[in-house]
């Protein structure tokens, strides 16, 4: 979610085509020497949350960059949403943010503003007004000199764990991802601004309008492991019966088992895109096919979709053994992304 400076309200800050540019030719330096990097652009910047991307967190969304009502990424692509102003680092569901994900200090600097006591609660539960003034939830900002600084929104209430003024390093732990402030799911919105103005850390260097991603402020361990991903599964399993977005986020699905009401397969995917079209397949121990579901083309992205499909349990009760699930899309006549998973019934 995009949040303004603490303690101010929450304030809401794809592309075109690269354009051409000619590089003058220029001599090696004196005995074929390479020339020396170009200096920082800023502060370099370590994964800001403790996981790992692609296995236990994945980027949500991306800064904003287009200027205009619509909604660009970096990569000219839909991974962001009007006025967006940060990274969102997402959680696969409530029961990780329980076990405690840790919030760490992106580089060096001294903490200037902080908020704590803000519930951790869905804004779907509550609503919009009950957080306005508040949208960043529980949160600080890290002043890392030469007007260069990172605020960290949407902290566990109580998680906080630096004082206003203290020195912090790198990798510091600073709190635990939260459920606070103007959010429906547990994730770090993370926001780089330079003298106040919101800065891309996937390409600080391009303006409004621009598809370029060059210099990135990401160490470079971090950055590459940012591998930019059109759609990602979040979360799949099984359930016992119906199976619901909350219960998902909630990690709150009833087991699957041979003599449950049903047997369900589920696949919930982040970042889709206009036309994509899913399929769900399981099959049972003898490799017959149990349940099938398929999505007509998608009409627009789409930030997230619960995609399941699955039967009644028969009288005499699921065949022991190992089902699969098969989850696909389709994207431009050929597979974009998949993802097999599994249970065993005894």
């Amino acid at each position: 979610m995009s949040s303004a400076p603490l303690p101010l309200p929450l304030r809401r800050s794809v592309w075109l085509p690269l354009a051409i540019v000619v590089l003058a030719a220029c001599s090696a330096p004196p005995g074929g020497a390479s020339a020396d990097p170009p200096p920082p652009l800023g502060p370099e910047l370590v994964l800001p949350v403790d996981c790992v991307l692609g296995q236990t967190c994945e980027i949500q969304n991306y800064v904003d960059r287009d200027p205009g009502p619509g909604a660009q990424d970096y990569q000219c692509e839909t991974r962001s949403y009007q006025g967006h102003n940060g990274v969102d680092f997402r959680i696969p569901d409530m029961a990780a943010q329980q076990a405690g994900v840790a919030v760490l200090a992106a580089a060096p600097g001294r903490v200037i503003r902080l908020r704590d006591g803000v519930a951790d609660v869905s804004v779907r539960t509550i609503g919009l007004a009950a957080v306005d003034g508040t949208e960043c939830g529980n949160g600080l900002v890290i002043d890392h000199g030469g007007g260069w600084e990172t605020q960290y929104c949407h902290l566990a209430q109580g998680s906080i764990g630096v004082a206003e003024g203290a020195q912090v390093a790198a990798g510091d732990p600073v709190g635990r991802v939260g459920l606070s402030g103007q959010t429906e799911y547990p994730h770090l919105h993370f926001t780089v601004r330079k003298d106040g103005v919101v800065i891309d850390p996937f390409a600080p260097e391009a303006g409004q309008g621009v598809c370029e991603a060059t210099r990135p402020l990401w160490a470079k361990p971090v950055s590459d492991q940012m591998t930019y991903r059109r759609g990602v599964v979040l979360n799949t399993g099984f359930a016992a019966g119906a199976v619901s977005m909350d219960a998902v986020e909630g990690a709150d699905i009833p087991v699957a088992a041979r003599t449950a009401p049903a047997l369900v397969a589920y696949v919930r995917a982040i970042g889709l895109e206009a036309g994509d079209v899913q399929h769900l397949k399981v099959t049972g121990p003898d490799g017959a096919l149990v349940a099938e579901s398929r999505i007509d083309p998608l009409d627009g992205p789409k930030a997230q979709y619960l995609l399941y499909a699955g039967r009644r349990t028969p009288g005499e009760g699921w065949p022991p053994g190992v089902y699969r699930g098969e989850y696909w899309i389709e994207r431009s006549g050929r597979r974009a992304l998949e993802r097999k998973f599994s249970v065993q019934l005894d």
